[in-house]
């Protein structure tokens, strides 16, 4: 599932989804684990950084981010199981639309330096190793900046 996504929609892709790839609250997470469990599975999430310079975008702040990594961690050290039905298996980011090639170039990097803060903690439900940055417009940057996973909807479909 590619997007943003309500609280109140999991029930609906719970039985379906892989990997969830914008999860941008611990509400948000923890309604992915709830609905997971009651489907008797474990869902891939990459938590979505805010990165860009604009407010139209959703994202975890890095007090955010560090917040729900500490969480699973310490679900993970005390046997909680408090996320034992989801998996963060990475970051996510979306960069300012402009087009500064600079600018988003500096947003990228930015978000590669906090992956790379995080991408050795290794528990059960905690195994980032997805740095999902870059659409169609601008993937070759974003690979170049650290990326691991792009998307390109509109290379592929065309544009809406």
């Amino acid at each position: 599932m590619i997007g943003h996504v309500q609280t109140n929609k999991v029930k609906y892709m719970a039985p379906y989804v892989s990997l969830i790839h914008g999860v941008d609250s611990l509400k948000l997470l923890q309604e992915i684990n709830k609905q997971a469990a009651k489907n008797n599975r474990v869902i891939d999430c990459l938590l979505q950084v805010y990165i860009a310079e604009e407010e139209s975008k959703f994202g975890l702040d890095e007090q955010e981010l560090e917040e729900i990594l500490n969480k699973i961690l310490d679900s993970a050290r005390n046997d909680n199981n408090e996320f034992k039905n989801i998996r963060v298996i990475g970051l996510m980011g979306m960069a300012t639309f402009t087009e500064n090639q600079n600018q988003i170039e500096k947003e990228f990097k930015h978000l590669k330096t906090i992956f790379d803060k995080y991408k050795t903690l290794n528990t059960q439900h905690c195994q980032l190793n997805t740095l999902s940055m870059g659409m169609s417009g601008d993937y070759q940057l974003a690979i170049s900046c650290g990326s691991t996973m792009v998307r390109i909807g509109s290379s592929i479909f065309g544009s809406r």
